[in-house]
């Protein structure tokens, strides 16, 4: 359909005073309602492409775009020339080894090894650290000719457009907003149905906390805004061009003697449209001791004119079909019902109100979990991968600076990605080789005197700040960060088995961060077992600093089997470094006991209910825990248990932890994924709405965390809450992620295992809640390159079909899991399909 039949439908149709407006999709994927948006984190609504993102409300006659350039942040190189990347000076190193011995020893030789309080003589500062920056706003301001009637504004998920509709006087008015990949521009169009019934302003505001920028006119039809980011800090620039279709009305650019800036005016017309470029002079390329780690490109003008250029050659039309061709391929031919149904007579706002744990509804969930592909595709397919905030953030300086963490954070951003087929990881990738690499190896020499490999911590910028933050050691002491990133590297090529992605950038992530931690691990002298350690750790965000934390040890226990997994295919040649790995992974503590909270020591805190679950990482996303093996090869770490009594564990660990009902979405947004993962039947347990089951396949209807998260953290757009109680609380994408990422696991899980030789188990529909009795998945992704299809009804399976791809690297042993039993076992040979039927 084209922009312009679709804006006639739209305009004809108006919008029914009760009901959903005709344009909204017939599958009911999107979000409607009947007022502009008045908080920004609450209301407004999000479109993007990856290199810029807008915040809209919809208002008919004072809209605001708030805008955004992905790569815009204060800070950095360009504020200090002289800035390091949290770095202490190569001097010091010396003394640092030093310090670095203290504390191990320290902790080794107290009585509990846990009486360390901080880290502070290997940290360093902050200063320069920057932050994620907005740009300021669009503001289209237009003079109604009566009373506005008949308003909805709506978000499209099934396009990617956002649309708002309204009548005054005789006329009716569609305005359309996207922003294009192929392009990288965004654009909003409105449409009067009446000709020559359409007037406005459009102009540019700059944010509080940015210093004043220069708007200007190109030409006859374009404004220009350009300015810094701080005194002195990144350049960037924004170009807008104002088109019009038809012989009446006139657009022009002109300056607003008042303010001496620039506007663009649309004057008398019957259809008009801004089409916007933005960019910066940052460039990943220079992030690299060759250009002094500069992180500067060329100044963007050039870039952004040639990009405008050729995005506003396109009638709108074919700006449209294009955009909504490019979106729809990149959703990867998922998709997913639950038996939701589309209640088309009240809007998201209002179902969002009448939600309650008790009662529950099929359709928000199925929405929230479509809202988080849409968002990741919208803030990933670009340059620099989704932050805390994906690409939306309002201000000039940010919550978190909406930067990077990778203690859990930056993980659950992506857990979606593989499973549900979006193609969206090559910035990630970029970034981490990049951004991380380079300045990571100098942390490496120079913090911990090691000079092979490379590490950076858990809060990360664009300009390659891998020090240790000069903050509590339960939030900066974490050089298992990049560790944890290595999970999604080696998985992009389990699910894809794209070897020529694996040999160029895949496998030498992986083997620059197990070299460090190769060198990094010390034995154990507290129990003096001869394994294997990290020292000192810190559980995510949790006290105390300690040695030998759960996660940090399951993570590097997988770190080391994915070099084992992944070595044949990479074409490294360095049989010394496998050997190397094998040798350490041998007497590596692998982070699994039995005992009273997360560490290798032993004291319990049986009021805890922390938020990060840390120590339960080899349960999800992981597989140490959900695929345990006692030792067969003489490995001092594993612990003399059975994989029965580990999950149990693992159980009473969750209940432990309460539900995920706090006062912040951080209470909640960790846990549902791993009570999907293994919760048990128990009577003692009613969390909110029956979403659970068992790796063990006893299915329950246990209540679960989902239900409270969606009742207490979720806003009437639908965005994740840290402080949803507050008047002004802050958006955190990754609780979003997370969501869906649940979901995936209550539906299918099939975690990966220690070797390829191992049987992977696939288990079907494992957590069912009673709630979608009825539903389906196509083109969920499965690891060792599969697909796989599946109906159920009446909260029974009906229809499975699993599809290989057509090359394969491996040939795996599948076996296929329902009800608590197997139903099918088979070899995954290239382009085989199996069918099973219930």
């Amino acid at each position: 359909m084209t922009l312009k039949s679709w804006a006639l439908r739209l305009l004809a149709s108006g919008t029914a005073a009760l009901a959903v407006p005709d344009g909204f999709p017939r599958t009911g994927n999107g979000l409607w309602y009947k007022e502009p948006g008045l908080s920004w984190s609450t209301q407004y609504l999000p479109i993007g492409n990856g290199y810029l993102g807008a915040m809209v409300n919809g208002d008919p006659v004072s809209d605001r775009l708030q805008l955004n350039i992905e790569s815009l942040w204060s800070g950095g190189p360009f504020a200090n020339s002289s800035y390091n990347g949290g770095n202490h000076q190569k001097s010091e190193s010396g003394y640092l080894a030093t310090q670095l011995a203290k504390i191990r020893d320290a902790i080794f030789t107290t009585s509990n090894g846990r009486e360390i309080k901080d880290v502070a003589t290997l940290q360093s500062s902050n200063d320069g650290y920057g932050s994620y920056s907005g740009i300021g706003f669009i503001n289209i301001t237009h003079t109604a000719s009566g009373e506005i009637t008949d308003y909805a504004r709506w978000l499209d998920m099934d396009h990617a457009l956002l649309n708002s509709v309204w009548k005054e006087s005789s006329s009716s008015f569609n305005r359309t907003y996207f922003c294009s990949s192929p392009t990288r521009a965004c654009t909003v169009h409105t449409a009067s149905s009446n000709a020559g019934a359409y007037s406005a302003t459009y102009s540019f505001s700059s944010l509080q906390g940015l210093p004043e920028r220069n708007i200007t006119c190109l030409d006859d039809t374009t404004a220009q805004l350009r300015g810094y980011v701080g005194p002195p800090g990144m350049l960037y620039e924004l170009q807008a061009k104002i088109q019009k279709l038809g012989s009446g009305g006139t657009v022009h650019c002109t300056i607003n003697p008042a303010t001496g800036e620039a506007e663009l005016i649309a004057n008398e017309t019957t259809e008009a449209w801004v089409t916007w470029v933005g960019g910066t002079e940052y460039s990943m390329d220079s992030g690299n001791s060759a250009h002094g780690y500069s992180f500067k490109g060329p100044d963007p003008h050039e870039d952004l004119v040639s990009l405008l250029t050729k995005a506003s050659s396109q009638d709108i039309s074919s700006a449209l079909k294009e955009h909504v061709a490019d979106y729809q391929k990149a959703l990867g031919g998922f998709s997913l019902k639950i038996g939701q149904e589309f209640d088309s007579t009240k809007t998201t706002a209002e179902l969002i109100d009448s939600y309650t744990t008790d009662t529950g509804n099929p359709y928000i969930e199925w929405l929230l979990f479509n809202y988080a592909r849409y968002m990741l595709v919208e803030s990933t397919r670009s340059y620099l991968p989704a932050n805390l905030q994906g690409k939306w953030a309002r201000d000039a300086k940010a919550r978190w600076d909406s930067d990077y963490h990778a203690n859990i954070n930056l993980q659950m951003n992506y857990w979606i990605a593989e499973v549900t087929n979006l193609d969206v990881t090559s910035a990630l990738w970029d970034y981490m080789e990049k951004t991380w690499a380079p300045r990571g190896a100098e942390t490496a020499a120079i913090l911990y005197n090691i000079t092979r490999g490379w590490l950076v911590h858990d809060e990360l910028n664009i300009f390659g700040h891998s020090g240790m933050k000069n903050y509590s050691a339960k939030s900066t002491n974490y050089r298992e960060a990049p560790a944890w990133m290595m999970m999604h590297v080696y998985d992009h090529l389990d699910y894809t088995n794209d070897v020529a992605w694996w040999k160029r950038q895949g496998w030498p992530l992986l083997k620059g961060v197990t070299q460090f931690w190769l060198d990094y691990l010390v034995e154990d002298r507290h129990f003096n077992d001869s394994t294997l350690v990290v020292n000192p750790c810190n559980s995510p965000e949790q006290e105390p600093t300690t040695f030998g934390c759960a996660s940090s040890q399951q993570i590097l226990w997988q770190l080391f089997e994915s070099v084992e997994k992944g070595f044949d295919a990479s074409g490294d040649k360095d049989t010394a470094f496998l050997e190397e790995v094998r040798a350490k992974k041998i007497k590596l503590d692998k982070g699994i006991k039995i005992g009273s909270f997360e560490w290798k020591v032993e004291f319990d805190s049986p009021t805890n209910l922390h938020r990060h679950l840390s120590h339960l990482v080899g349960l999800y996303p992981g597989y140490v825990i959900s695929n345990f093996k006692p030792a067969t090869d003489g490995n001092q770490g594993v612990p003399d248990l059975t994989r029965e009594q580990v999950l149990k564990a693992a159980e009473v660990s969750l209940v432990s932890r309460g539900n995920g009902t706090g006062s912040d979405g951080d209470s909640g947004k960790y846990k549902p994924a791993y009570f999907i993962e293994h919760l048990i039947k128990s009577d003692t347990l009613r969390l909110g709405k029956g979403l659970a089951g068992s790796l063990l396949g006893s299915i329950t209807k246990l209540d679960c965390v989902l239900s409270p998260v969606k009742e207490r953290n979720f806003a009437s757009n639908l965005w994740s809450l840290y402080d949803a109680s507050q008047r002004d609380p802050t958006f955190q994408i990754d609780a979003n992620m997370g969501y869906s990422g649940a979901v995936m696991n209550a539906l299918i899980q099939a975690p990966d295992t220690s070797s390829l030789s191992d049987t992977l188990r696939i288990t079907l529909l494992p957590a069912l809640p009673a709630a979608w009795k009825n539903g389906s998945i196509k083109g969920a992704r499965i690891r060792g390159g599969m697909s796989l299809d599946l109906e159920w009804a009446n909260g029974k399976a009906t229809r499975a079909n699993l599809t290989v791809d057509p090359v394969v690297r491996h040939v795996r042993q599948i076996e296929v899991w329902y009800d608590g039993k197997s139903i099918g076992e088979f070899s995954a040979v290239a382009r085989l399909m199996k069918d099973f039927s219930f």
